[in-house]
């Protein structure tokens, strides 16, 4: 009689990790972020950026591109990152169903860079520039 080749713990080992979820660990620590949860929100990100021009250009020369590039870059990262910590609140608080969450995931990325600014802007205001009248220095 030929012996089995794959055992029923086996079997269900398998099946185990093919339905867990991955998570992101960053030097043996894990995350929390689950990465359908950051790609849906690099891609909601991605068509803020592109379609609705939430990071404009500001110039034409290769350092002035470079700069909104760089920019482009963090501000996708950002809202990635937002998205994969946030949307799973997010999906808690607004009480819909978890077919929803990458969808939800997909408009956190697309909605964080304003919510992001506003929140920057309020808690983290600049400062005034000095009054153009005025000169610096002792008369």
């Amino acid at each position: 009689m030929p012996e089995p080749t794959s055992t029923v713990a086996g079997v269900v080992t398998v099946a185990t990790a093919a339905a867990s979820t991955s998570v992101l660990t960053a030097f043996g620590v894990p995350l929390g972020l689950r990465v359908d949860l950051l790609i849906a929100g690099f891609a909601g990100a991605l068509v803020a950026i592109i379609l609705l021009n939430s990071v404009p250009s500001s110039g034409d020369t290769w350092l002035e591109l470079m700069r909104t590039t760089g920019r482009r870059m963090a501000v996708a990262f950002a809202s990635s990152i937002t998205a994969g910590y946030t949307t799973p609140l997010a999906l808690l608080a607004a009480n819909v169903p978890e077919a929803l969450l990458l969808s939800m995931a997909f408009l956190v990325g697309a909605c964080a860079q304003r919510v992001l600014a506003s929140f920057a802007e309020r808690y983290f205001p600049m400062p005034l520039p000095p009054p153009a009248g005025k000169a610096g220095g002792t008369p």
